[in-house]
């Protein structure tokens, strides 16, 4: 094959390699494979040491947390900024912070409750539902602002200029129907740092060396039996 035409070819088949392999190794798509793979079962059908999928809704247990950048209460937030980088005449977008955090809440499912193990490690995919950004003429909002502070960061650069930044956060709310899979067990309440008028609830941890799996896409609540 003359070289002219298996070079450039060559590069297409590594740099679309490249481009798969990131997608399908992304947080996002191994998070939405695992639960959507799993098996599923109800919470009052589980039997300890079983590993499935549970579908339920979020309730909260104390106070909420309060998302960082659009102020709304919640259960669990994720936030990510990233700042436009240019180089020359290519430019990429470079992760500035990120951060992941769960309050106390468990998932409901009629009158049966699930809670994640507070010492379990979990990889989430959480929709984000609020964008912000700023920039050159575009100022950030006091909570954007606050939130870039709290992190050692500042949304002004060389010369008091604003960075190019973009924002985006993705939370939990009260209600919202969620998906969650890992080893149940099932513990009282009390046992767990809930309140004794739970009864006895599941606790989730992971499985086998794996985190448990969490998310909030719609594609991955779906289950086998009726919704909720």
């Amino acid at each position: 094959m003359d070289l002219e035409i298996l070079i450039p070819a060559l590069f297409v088949l590594i740099v679309g390699t490249i481009i798969f392999l990131t997608i399908y190794f992304s947080k996002k798509a191994v998070v939405k494979r695992k639960l959507k793979k799993a098996v599923d079962r109800k919470i009052s059908e589980f039997i300890s040491g079983d590993i499935a999928k549970v579908v339920g809704t979020v309730e909260f247990v104390g106070e909420p947390l309060i998302a960082p950048l659009s102020g709304r209460p919640c259960a669990y937030y994720y936030v990510l900024v990233e700042e436009l980088i240019s180089t020359g005449k290519s430019s990429h977008w470079q992760k500035m912070i990120e951060r992941e955090v769960g309050g106390k809440f468990v998932i409901r499912d009629g009158r049966y409750r699930a809670c994640i193990a507070t010492d379990s490690s979990v990889k989430s995919y959480i929709i984000m539902d609020r964008k912000y950004s700023s920039g050159f003429m575009n100022n950030p909002t006091e909570n954007l602002e606050l939130f870039l502070k709290k992190h050692g960061q500042s949304a002004e650069g060389l010369l008091g200029l604003n960075r190019k930044l973009r924002y985006k956060e993705g939370i939990l709310e009260k209600d919202e129907c969620i998906a969650v899979m890992g080893r149940g067990e099932w513990k009282t309440a009390v046992s767990v740092q809930l309140p004794e008028s739970f009864g006895r609830v599941l606790l989730i941890t992971g499985a086998d060396n794996e985190p448990v799996y969490m998310s909030d896409d719609p594609d991955t609540v779906k289950t086998t039996y009726p919704g909720l």
